[in-house]
């Protein structure tokens, strides 16, 4: 399973290689993969693994604590839904070597796309947790949104991705609330465990959280009123229709709710829920198929109205209804798909699936029409195919199932003998749209239509993926056993037979029956209403009669986007210090409000331990407020950052010198991308508030002091257990062998949350040089370092610039001394966090400090002679180490950053501790130095480079002006010359 699987994703890896290497044939090669997993399933099902509840199974233990197992069964239910999946999926990836006529770019990753699909889906229905499961749920959706949006110059296709992604996206989400309710009242978290439902069957809000899980079930399978989405997509190539809106994603839904069906059927909400939604959406979509004149939307809402026909059959949750239904979505992937494939086949070679403009296509193309005549027939329940089978099998369930005796049965199968007449309309509605010789008054002209006489030869790799599906759905409506014997397989082991009592079974023919009747009749009235077309669309409103879902649909966006506008415009007025009074408004309010409605603990304070934490909180108050008077910027940025120092030193004062570090660092930095910012601002700030309004900053500023206190107050003095701080030095020496319990805690006990953080760092540092350079490239090509002249000089950088002609011979010297020292200096801190004060962290800060004094030195010049290698490589570079340190584990074995120790003696340095958690650290430093690296090349080199520019231009301007005088001048004397001789001459 796990191998297949891999094979799966393998093959969307590769697909985009293949492809271009290969061109439209690679798609033959990919459906290999899917079609050998198909074949591997169905062996399955003839070796007898699934008998008797049997199953394959792999857990894999990954955070059980946030009940992220990774589990993983294919039973005899995920086998029925992987035999659609794959066999569909190989099917429609042949099919793709036909439709598409060249090789762009995208295809290749329109082919990774269609692999990576069926792999989610089979992941999807072979997972056994539920949070897994919502997992594989999610990337069906991307996937679906990407397949959708294949033709992204088009806006209709743009629209049609992003409403299908919203719409499942939205649903998906219910269902997560729903799946994390389910596990917090019940304990289930394995889809296994679903079985022992009825011991919680009577628990509180129960109802809510099926009807969560609900709801992303019924978006996904497109159940109104969620149904829109599916005929929108129907702007993507039309083998994603045929594979993804037709066998495979449509049917994640429908999966889920045979899984819980059974046993969640006890509960009333899930037949209120289930079977009226299911039949409004067969007889809603129906109709509506039948005033549509796009081949593939005649399809579409078929399809949506197949799904409301399947959801509530198999909602019914008894082992006879889930027979049928399930019998009927096999059908229903087989002659839609095939009918999908047909119409895409009609559209690649006559470039129009317009039925107005299509007459005589079945004289033309006797094989294609053929196999759509059967699929349609199939679709509207005609003997002896096997959707007639499926069809008969669910009005017999209708009639008699105990689950919904008496009223429900008798609306139930009301509504789905008048679905079925439907179905039967809008199946000869589509064969006369598509193949019908119209008459001389039809739009199309009559007789052959210019499209169907101009159209292409419709060759093998177009119609064998459909001859296939067309001979299963004869060959199963001939002799439906081994169809129905698998599913068989399913029910045994959800529903164990009593003794005695025989299984129902799929059969062509099960006699003269109340069932073949109503066959009967739905045939008949399908035929009427086709035979009264005419009447049926003046019988259609112009506008839906219960309003129009898509319509519906942009209102909520609208009304959405309009709200987030003017709540925008309220809050975000364009002024600094408005947005600061909101969000410190909303700092006072919130928790102040939650210490007043709480229940508040006893307070106990203490000043201090040592006078000169006293003494360092005196600088900081003293600081602090002579910072809010201080006009020049620089003077008020040196201010805060003595606040910064003074709260390292209080650091070191409460016994914590890795922190105080750590504290010291980050503030030299920061006043050094502060000093990089000033020298482009006025040395003096204007301020133009009047004193009222200085007040009232001066009040809420005292507000927020207050209340930031009296919260941290009452928090530190709620706690009720014994601080896990008092066991992190242990957990240090124990797990990560070192013992300096804060850089161990950053890089192995914590190190995911470190992880993420300096993904934060890498997205932050693009940001910073993005917006310094715009739309201009901000990579530079990295080289080996060089001198730029011969000879002995302080520093490596030459000196042609003005500015560093005129740099400071005191700060040059300190440099050439300071910068050895401080990169030797980072390196130890780099070795020595794991046992010291140190770490990743504060090496790459001091180092980015080394590289910062050299630009200060030297500018921007010196700045790239310094480390020649381009900030965003440094960046990746250490994201890419610091998610080997994450993965390598797993291939050993171990869970994710696991680490390993090991310590050698050197000489002269003495023992030396290697932990394997030295990797990550070194992604740390990197990621820090490559930070420093973009804030200094776009806040200081760019900037420099753009002075420099600037500058250039003034004095060309300067020296154009002057010639440019120099040259009237010029030309004045050579006037007034002329001017002499010509008078002296007329003398």
């Amino acid at each position: 399973m796990l191998l297949l699987l891999g094979a799966l994703t393998i093959a969307s890896i590769t697909a985009p290689f293949l492809i271009r290497a290969m061109g439209r044939p690679a798609f033959g090669l990919l459906a290999l993969v899917p079609a050998a997993g198909f074949f591997w399933i169905l062996t399955l099902f003839t070796n007898g693994t699934f008998v008797d509840g049997g199953e394959i199974a792999v857990n894999i233990a990954w955070m059980p604590e946030a009940h992220l197992n990774l589990d993983f069964r294919l039973d005899a239910l995920a086998g029925l839904f992987s035999l659609i999946i794959l066999g569909v999926g190989a099917l429609v990836l042949f099919y793709c070597w036909g439709y598409f006529d060249s090789n762009p770019h995208r295809l290749s990753m329109f082919g990774a796309q269609m692999v990576a699909f069926a792999m989610a889906m089979f992941g999807l229905v072979t997972s056994n947790n539920f949070l897994l499961m919502y997992v594989f749920w999610e990337i069906t959706s991307v996937l679906s949104f990407l397949l959708v949006a294949y033709y992204g110059e088009r806006a209709s296709s743009r629209r049609a991705a992003a409403q299908a992604l919203m719409v499942t996206t939205l649903g998906g989400l219910a269902m997560l609330v729903g799946i994390i309710l389910l596990g917090r009242l019940t304990g289930i978290w394995r889809i296994s465990d679903i079985s022992t439902y009825s011991e919680f069957a009577s628990t509180p809000h129960m109802t809510m959280a099926i009807v969560l899980i609900l709801a992303g079930a019924l978006t996904k399978s497109a159940i109104a009123p969620a149904h829109f989405w599916l005929p929108g997509a129907m702007a993507a190539p039309t083998p994603v229709s045929a594979y993804l809106h037709s066998a495979a994603m449509v049917k994640a839904g429908i999966y889920l709710i045979a899984r819980l069906a059974p046993d969640f059927q006890v509960v009333a909400t899930w037949h209120l829920v289930v079977i009226p939604l299911g039949l409004f959406t067969m007889l809603m979509a129906g109709w509506v198929a039948l005033r549509q004149k796009d081949l593939k939307l005649i399809l579409a809402y078929g399809t949506v109205s197949q799904l409301g026909f399947i959801t509530a059959t198999v909602g019914i949750g008894s082992r006879e209804a889930m027979l049928a239904g399930l019998a009927l979505t096999f059908a229903h992937a087989l002659f839609k798909a095939t009918l999908f494939m047909v119409v895409g086949a009609i559209d690649h070679t006559s470039g129009t699936r317009d039925i107005r403009e299509l007459s005589g296509l079945g004289r033309k193309q006797p094989l294609i029409t053929t196999l759509a005549v059967i699929s349609a027939a199939s679709m509207a329940g005609i003997p002896p195919l096997f959707g007639f089978v499926a069809k008969e099998s669910v009005l017999e369930v209708v009639l008699y199932e105990q689950l919904v005796v008496g009223m429900p049965g008798n609306l139930m199968i009301v509504g789905m003998v008048l679905g079925s007449i439907l179905t039967m309309a809008y199946s000869l509605h589509f064969l006369h749209g598509a193949f019908a010789t119209k008459k001389p008054s039809h739009p199309s002209g009559g007789g052959v239509s210019i499209a169907v006489e101009k159209m292409h030869h419709i060759g093998p790799q177009l119609y064998l993926a459909p001859l296939v599906l067309t001979i299963c759905t004869v060959v199963f409506g001939l002799y439906p056993a081994p169809l129905s014997a698998a599913i068989t397989l399913h029910l045994d082991n959800i529903f164990p037979l009593a003794d005695g009592e025989k299984a129902t079974y799929l059969a062509l023919w099960h006699g003269l029956t109340w069932p073949l009747l109503l066959s009967g009749i739905i045939i008949v009235g399908g035929l009427i209403l086709h035979w009264q077309r005419d009447v049926v669309a003046k019988a259609q409103f112009d506008t839906p009669a219960l309003g129009s879902a898509d319509h519906a649909y942009d209102w909520v966006l609208d009304t959405l986007r309009k709200l987030s506008l003017r709540l925008t415009a309220s809050t975000q007025r364009g002024s600094l210090s408005a947005n600061l009074a909101i969000i410190f408004g909303v700092l006072i309010l919130l928790p102040v409000s939650s210490l007043i409605i709480g229940d508040l603990p006893d307070v106990r304070m203490k000043l201090w331990d040592s006078p000169w934490q006293a003494l360092a909180a005196m600088i900081i108050i003293v600081s602090a407020i002579a910072a809010t008077q201080m006009n020049n910027r620089l003077s008020g940025v040196i201010l805060v950052g003595v606040t910064g120092y003074s709260i390292a030193a209080i650091f070191a004062l409460q016994g914590a010198p890795d922190l105080a570090l750590t504290q010291t660092l980050v503030e030299t930095i920061v006043m050094v991308i502060f000093m990089l910012v000033l020298r482009k601002l006025p040395t003096s700030t204007e301020w133009k508030q009047s004193p009222q309004a200085d007040r009232l900053r001066a009040w809420l500023s005292v507000a927020v002091g207050l209340s930031v206190t009296m919260v941290a107050m009452f928090a530190i003095n709620s706690r009720t257990q014994e601080s896990i701080a008092t066991y992190i030095p242990d957990l240090a020496k124990e797990i990560g062998h070192g013992a300096n319990a804060v850089n161990v805690l950053l890089v192995d006990i914590r190190a995911w949350d470190t992880f993420g953080e300096i993904s934060v760092l890498v997205v932050a540092a693009t940001g910073v040089a993005s917006l310094i350079y715009r739309t201009r490239s901000f990579t530079r090509p990295s080289r080996r370092p060089t001198l730029a002249v011969t000879g002995r000089r302080w520093l490596a950088a030459g000196n042609e610039d003005e500015k560093q002609q005129n740099r400071s011979l005191l700060v040059d010297v300190a440099t050439r001394i300071l910068f050895p020292s401080m990169i030797a200096l980072s390196i130890y801190f780099f070795f020595a966090g794991h046992n010291a004060p140190g770490g990743g962290f504060a090496g790459g800060l001091v180092a980015a400090l080394a590289f910062t004094l050299r630009y200060l030195a030297g500018g921007r010049t010196e700045l790239e002679e310094a480390l020649p290698i381009d900030a965003g490589r440094i960046l990746g570079s250490g994201l890419i180490i610091a998610a080997i340190a994450v993965i390598w584990p797993m291939f050993l074995g171990w869970p994710p950053l696991t680490s390993a120790y090991e310590s050698v003696d050197l000489p002269l340095i003495g023992n030396m501790s290697l932990p394997s958690a030295l990797i990550f650290d070194t992604g740390v430093y990197l990621i820090v130095v490559g930070l420093i690296m973009h804030i200094l090349n776009s806040l200081g080199g760019q900037l420099d480079l753009e002075e420099q520019m600037r500058k250039q231009r003034a004095r060309d301007r300067a020296r154009s002006m002057a010639r440019s005088a120099e040259r009237r001048q010029r030309a004045a004397t050579a006037a007034a010359s002329t001017s002499t001789n010509t008078n002296g001459k007329e003398d």
